[in-house]
């Protein structure tokens, strides 16, 4: 792809380095940005970086924040003695939108997936496990997507927390096996936390 300006080319360089946007997209959406008022392309700038240097993560459970302790955490009327494990912080907002579930989060950010090099210690595991340790944890639910490394995951977690009087369940098999659950819809997500399972029933088809 040849180009008329280092400037464009660099900034489509840069664009089409973001997930499923290739060369021809960020031509076109480098191009768009140079039609609309240079005030647009400065807000979207201004917001891109802020985001990169101000952004935090909750200390108690490592959801994306603005402040040390997300809102969901520092929220009384939520029950801080249910914890949903979820993969990333896109399956907190994916549950959130279900409006079933009340207790906390715990984000992992990731699964155990050796052909892609992370293994437990990269993950917020031990994080998990020192809140249980503590006593006041009385369930945990394993919400993560019902693939391979999803499931090797929610069964390396439950071998560290096993020995510790806390009930242990899984999100209702609704959510197709192989999916992200990202990708559920509401109505399904909704319904796979209400109904969740013992977990020690799952450990059969693992």
């Amino acid at each position: 792809m040849e180009f008329s300006s280092k400037l464009l080319e660099k900034a489509v360089n840069e664009m089409a380095q973001l997930p499923g946007i290739g060369k021809r997209t960020a031509l076109r959406l480098v191009l768009h940005l140079l039609k609309q008022p240079s005030e647009q392309t400065h807000f979207l700038s201004q917001a891109l970086t802020s985001m990169r240097d101000e952004i935090k993560f909750c200390k108690n459970c490592h959801n994306i924040s603005d402040v040390d302790v997300c809102e969901i955490c520092s929220n009384a009327l939520r029950n801080h003695k249910i914890i949903c494990v979820v993969e990333d912080v896109r399956d907190v907002m994916a549950i959130e939108n279900t409006n079933q579930f009340k207790g906390i989060y715990h984000v992992l950010g990731g699964k155990i997936s050796p052909i892609d090099g992370v293994g437990p210690s990269q993950l917020n595991i031990n994080s998990l496990v020192e809140k249980v340790k503590l006593g006041s944890i009385e369930e945990i639910i394993f919400a993560l997507s019902s693939t391979m490394e999803g499931d090797t995951t929610n069964f390396y977690v439950f071998k560290q927390i096993k020995d510790y009087n806390i009930k242990t369940s899984t999100i209702a098999r609704g959510i197709a096996v192989g999916d992200e659950l990202e990708y559920a819809d509401e109505v399904t997500l909704g319904r796979s936390i209400v109904q969740r399972v013992p977990f020690e029933n799952s450990l059969k088809n693992i």
